[in-house]
């Protein structure tokens, strides 16, 4: 019982970590929060995991605005940065393999100003 507590005490912690308010910016944890599950399929192919594109769904609903797609691109091309074994191939279709239309591309060399 005690396990069962604790888990659901982190469930809801990182949900609240994922959860934008409106009229707030998106932050790097969120967007990592959002990506992590997608770093099998990043850096091996395949197929994207259902926590992976249901993070990338969460990722397009958490950046509504377009200051909010930039600071997310930021925070996407600086995670690249960290896990050099990524397929750019990979990053780039991950959208599509999961049947989400993003404005925000997911690629180590994206010029996020754009």
């Amino acid at each position: 019982m005690k396990g069962a507590v604790i888990s659901m005490l982190v469930l809801v912690a990182i949900v609240q970590v994922i959860m934008v308010k409106p009229g707030e910016a998106v932050t790097c944890g969120q967007v990592d929060a959002s990506l992590a599950p997608c770093i099998p399929y990043l850096t091996a192919g395949g197929t994207p995991a259902a926590a992976c594109c249901d993070g990338v769904k969460n990722l397009k609903t958490i950046t509504p605005t377009t200051a909010d797609r930039r600071a997310a691109c930021d925070c996407v091309k600086a995670a690249a940065a960290r896990y050099p074994s990524i397929k750019e191939d990979a990053a780039s279709s991950l959208p599509q393999k999961c049947g989400v239309q993003m404005d925000i591309p997911i690629s180590k060399t994206t010029n996020c100003a754009k």
